[in-house]
Order: structure tokens, then C-alpha cells, then sequence
């Protein structure tokens, strides 16, 4: 499998690059300028990889199904949702590798992805919003696949969420590219008690054409529920019903979607 890794100016111009059979490691020394690419080429689509595009970050197993992946260096409002050692300085470790039957089969988190970003780039999993607070990235939808659980105030890193503008009618998507087998959802409500309110009932959709209407309490912890294995290309979580507070802000910290 041939892999190429390659750090781009807006311009098109290339100031960093490797490639390689299987796996590609890249030091890139210099700083990151606003406009900055990364970009990941391989001769197979419809494939996993594990990908690294920054050290703070760590990596993530994605599936791509495009030849081609760019990643978009975040700058100003858009990097406040990370942690401030990404992308900062002037050396980053970034690679891409191919990954085994082990790593694709294990039991884990198949909603989980680090490097998930705004609009459709073929790497998932993937979520989407109907609706997203001010279009501010700290309550961004995609804040709520990226491993972060801590759910005690909202704002900058690392209390980034995914927050509903006040809209009862909002909803949430994750795609995982193809298709999954799962058993388990958690869900981390925000908890930033009193400023938060928290919802009493959620339902899941999944795009078999099931639902769940689940039942949740006031409170930090997971929520967690289990049912018969599924095999499905998404799911969603809608029709948000707040629970009888004063508070107009219930909001989702992560949703983590357990299977193969």
C-alpha cells in the first residue's frame, strides 16, 4: 500500500513530505501558518488507517474512502475547541499507517475520531448537526466524538460541547462509512450545573429504521445503554426533551458508540 504524507501552504506550495509502503512517519520543523494543509494520499480507498496529525492530538483510527484526505490547520476561534499544545511550536510528529485485522476487529468506541472536522472529507466517523451554537467551534458537533468526557463547564478546551442554540428540534448524526456492528451508546450530557439544564428523554435512531426512546437522569456521570447487536450506517440522537429546569441550556460533552 502506497502511503504519502505532505504538509501544504495555501498555495499549493509543499514545504514538507514523505512517502513509503505501508506506513509513513514525518517530522515537519517550522511553524504552521493560517491556510495550512495536511494531506494524505494512498492507493487504496475504502480502506482504515491510523493517522497522527499532530502529536498533542494523538492518533486516530479513521476510515477513508477517498484517495486523497486534507486536513485543515485550525486558527483563531476555530482552534480554541483544542488543547493548546496542538499544532503550537515548531516541530510536529505526524504519520499514517496501514492497520491489522486486530485493530479493525477489536470491540471499541467506533464513534470515536480526533480528527473529525466540518463538512464532508470521506474520513469517518464522521457526525453532523442540524444545528450548531453561533457556529462557534466550542460547541461544534464534531466536539462530541473526540474522546473528551469531562462535562463540568462549557467554553474553551477542555470544555468544548456539542451545544443546541436552544432548538428542541435539534439532532445529531454520527456516519461510521460503512457498516458497523453495535451494541452499547454512553452519553455524556454536559453538566455545568446551574448554568445547565439536562435532558430527561432522548431517542436513538438508527438508520436500520429503529429507534430507542431512552430515559436519562441529572447527572456527570455516562449514561449508558445496551441493546440487541445492530448493524447500521449511522445513528442519531433527536427529539431532546429537557428535563423541568430554569436553566434553557442542556448540551452533549460526547457520545460514544460501542462495537466492530
Amino acid at each position: 500500500m502506497e502511503l504519502s504524507l505532505k504538509v501544504v501552504k495555501e498555495d499549493g506550495c509543499i514545504i514538507a513530505s514523505r512517502t513509503g509502503q505501508d506506513e509513513v512517519n514525518l517530522v515537519f520543523e517550522g511553524t504552521y501558518e493560517k491556510g495550512d494543509l495536511i494531506v494524505i494520499e494512498t492507493s487504496e480507498g475504502n480502506q482504515f488507517y491510523k493517522v497522527q496529525v499532530d502529536d498533542a492530538l494523538g492518533p486516530a483510527l479513521v476510515y477513508l474512502t477517498n484517495h486523497k484526505w486534507q486536513y485543515q490547520i485550525p486558527f483563531g476561534e476555530k482552534k480554541i475547541c483544542y488543547s493548546p499544545k496542538t499544532f503550537y511550536g515548531d516541530k510536529h510528529l505526524l504519520y499514517v499507517r496501514a492497520v491489522t485485522k486486530e485493530e479493525i476487529d477489536a470491540y471499541r468506541n467506533v464513534a470515536l475520531n480526533v480528527v473529525d472536522q466540518h463538512g464532508e472529507s470521506g474520513c469517518y466517523p464522521h457526525v453532523t448537526a442540524n444545528v450548531e451554537t453561533r457556529g462557534e467551534s466550542v460547541f461544534a458537533a464534531k466536539n462530541a466524538i473526540n474522546g473528551n468526557r469531562e462535562n463540568h463547564l462549557h467554553g474553551a478546551w477542555p470544555y468544548e460541547s456539542w451545544g443546541i442554540n436552544q432548538d428542541d428540534e435539534a439532532a445529531l448524526k454520527v456516519a461510521f462509512g460503512r457498516t458497523v456492528e453495535v451494541d452499547k451508546v454512553v452519553l455524556y450530557t454536559r453538566s455545568d450545573f446551574p448554568h445547565d439544564n439536562w435532558w430527561k428523554q432522548v431517542t436513538l435512531r438508527f438508520s436500520d429504521g429503529s429507534h430507542i426512546t431512552w430515559d436519562l437522569e441529572r447527572s456527570d456521570k455516562g449514561h449508558t445503554l445496551t441493546f440487541d447487536k445492530k448493524k447500521i450506517e449511522w445513528i442519531q440522537i433527536s427529539d431532546l426533551i429537557k428535563a423541568d429546569d430554569p436553566s434553557p441550556f442542556p448540551a452533549l460533552s460526547q457520545i460514544e458508540v460501542y462495537g466492530i
